[in-house]
Formats: structure tokens, C-alpha cells, sequence
């Protein structure tokens, strides 16, 4: 026998019904610190590729292709 259940909902109809907490705001208001800081250019390089490079799928790998991805984007005519 098998059975099977289809559930369709939203993220956020999924976080609350499992009772996870809302961290939107503070999502919301970490990126807009890191956009401040960029604009006011207070983050040194360095330490945004370190950020980069724990935030990336695979490690180095992951960051490796992320760094492929945004200087082929950035290149003229790319």
C-alpha cells in the first residue's frame, strides 16, 4: 500500500505551521546594515569574500564558481 500527501502552501504558510519563528525583520535588517556598509565602502573586499566564500554551497568550490559567474557577467559585452 502506499499513500501519498500533497501538501501546497507558501514558505511562509510552511514556517508558521511548523512553528518556526518569523526572522524577516531580522533578515531585512541585516541586509540593509550590508547595504549601508558597501555604500559607505566600511567593509574591506577581504572581508566580503570571506563571508562569500562560508555562505557558498561546497566551500571553495562554491565560491569559486560564484567568482567565475560575476567576472564573466562584469566583462564587456558578457
Amino acid at each position: 500500500m502506499k499513500i501519498s500527501i500533497e501538501v501546497d502552501c507558501s514558505p511562509e504558510e510552511a514556517r508558521r505551521a511548523m512553528g518556526l519563528p518569523d526572522l524577516s525583520p531580522l533578515h531585512d535588517r541585516y541586509v540593509a546594515l550590508l547595504q549601508q556598509s558597501l555604500e559607505q565602502k566600511a567593509v574591506a573586499p577581504e572581508v566580503l569574500e570571506g563571508l562569500m566564500r562560508n555562505w557558498a554551497p561546497m566551500g571553495e568550490t562554491g565560491a569559486n564558481f560564484w567568482r567565475s559567474m560575476f567576472e564573466a557577467g562584469s566583462k564587456p559585452g558578457g
